[in-house]
């Protein structure tokens, strides 16, 4: 079964929910707005994938961090994982965990390969 980490009102999420819909791909939605996310799942993300994958800093939340808040949050991989399960909006979205791996953003020629 994949899962898909996200928010419910994202652009991104919408397509991406309607795609895997399409495709007739059962999901489950881990809406990380209302449920937050656990450290160890960003710390597997982040090992798995790096922070470049991970860190969304083309975002409003990244630009409303200060300067010192962003250099504490790349400064280390414990402040990282901090910032991002506060702020899970820093979350490129969706996350979409499959059997071979993940899926970070909207990517509708992988999606349509799961099928």
């Amino acid at each position: 079964m994949l899962k898909i980490y996200g928010i419910k009102n994202c652009s991104s999420m919408k397509k991406a929910f309607d795609l895997l819909t399409q495709l007739d791909l059962a999901y489950e939605f881990h809406d990380y707005k209302k449920q937050g996310i656990d450290a160890e799942t960003v710390k597997k993300w982040l090992n798995d994938l790096g922070q470049n994958v991970i860190l969304n800093k083309k975002g409003t939340t990244w630009r409303k961090l200060t300067e010192a808040e962003q250099q504490a949050a790349l400064s280390n991989e414990i402040n990282l994982i901090h910032a991002l399960t506060t702020h899970t909006s820093l979350i490129k979205r969706p996350v979409l965990e499959t059997g071979q791996g993940y899926i970070v953003g909207y990517d509708e020629a992988a999606y349509n390969a799961l099928k």
